[in-house]
């Protein structure tokens, strides 16, 4: 059994990953953790999240010491603020503990990208070199060996998972830029209240266009320049990725459609569409990225969607775990 630590559990995405957890049968969850000034501790898991009653009933604890949580822990997630995964993450991991970060502290190797994107000075190179991006059906190898895995950002994972096949057999002409419009529902941006994210202010609006923090993360793990726009949507969770590009001259509905059954014919939470393209509706409360594709000419728009609760967060560290510790990968997410 894995002794399993969840710190910033009282999140959305520390929720999910609890939920994950508890039925995980190779996994004892020691405990939920939140921070030591945040209002929510000392409260019982279930008080937060009253669909875990009486399945769930854990308290959560406030973090005061991390070297004292880590005692007797084999794998922590982070559900943290980037900042804070930047300063706990090391000593989780001088502890031997094996550490799943979904925040962004530790997912691209480039201090100067975190002063720009994140405003904080990155100071832990070390642990930043080492880092595992884990973008599960493209790093899995590299996941087997990880001590820590940098889980990618909801908007990163379905964007690369729909471009990155294309982009690997050489089929889009990429100097026209892929331009990448995404729609979040509202829990993308944390359970902390706020005006902007309040259900009756939120309407369809883009935002950080052209310098949202994703975009460098977006081009830097697919190797290619994309415009990536998102933007938050009145609903309350899935990601819908609209993507236009332009292909390569005599390239062939086939050919893409190889490509994609090439790269994810054995991925179990990858879902190819023959026809049409996903709808939110089929993805939402599932761990699964549903991919389809319409051609016309050279050119192609891919629509790809995720619960960015799940396979853009939590059920992506899960999937992140089994594979680490050479657990079959869907384990307690199917």
């Amino acid at each position: 059994m894995l002794n399993t630590l969840i710190v910033g559990a009282s999140g959305y995405t520390g929720a999910e990953l609890a939920a994950y957890l508890q039925r995980h049968p190779y996994v004892h969850l020691s405990g939920l953790m939140v921070s030591s000034q945040s209002t929510d501790a000392g409260k019982c898991f279930s008080e937060l999240y009253p669909q875990y009653k009486g399945i769930l009933d854990l308290p959560l604890q406030p973090l005061i010491d991390v070297a004292e949580a880590a005692n007797g822990i084999d794998v922590v997630f982070l559900a943290t603020a980037h900042e804070v995964s930047h300063d706990i993450a090391p000593i989780f991991l001088q502890a031997g503990c094996i550490v799943f970060d979904l925040s962004g502290a530790y997912r691209v190797r480039n201090t100067q990208f975190y002063s720009e994107y994140y405003g904080f000075e990155h100071k832990n190179t070390n642990w930043l070199e080492q880092a595992v991006y884990g973008l599960v059906e493209w790093q899995a190898e590299e996941i087997k060996t990880a001590r820590l895995v940098a889980v990618p950002g909801c908007y990163p994972t379905v964007s690369q998972l729909s471009l990155k096949p294309l982009l690997e057999e050489g089929l889009l002409d990429t100097e026209q830029w892929p331009v990448i419009n995404a729609v979040s529902g509202v829990s993308g941006a944390g359970r902390k209240a706020s005006l902007n994210n309040s259900f009756c202010e939120v309407s369809l609006q883009p935002y950080g266009i052209f310098n949202h923090r994703h975009q460098p993360e977006i081009t830097t793990h697919l190797g290619t320049e994309v415009i990536f726009t998102p933007h938050l949507g009145n609903f309350a969770r899935g990601i819908l990725a609209t993507i236009t590009c332009k292909l390569k001259s005599g390239v062939t509905e086939e050919q893409i459609r190889q490509a994609y059954q090439q790269a994810y014919h054995n991925k179990p939470l990858i879902r190819l569409y023959e026809k049409g393209v996903p709808a939110l509706k089929a993805v939402v409360g599932l761990p699964f990225c549903d991919i389809g594709f319409a051609v016309q000419g050279q050119h192609l728009i891919i629509v790809g969607a995720e619960d960015n609760l799940l396979k853009g967060a939590a059920a992506q560290a899960v999937q992140c775990m089994n594979i680490r510790f050479g657990l079959e990968e869907t384990q307690a997410l199917l």
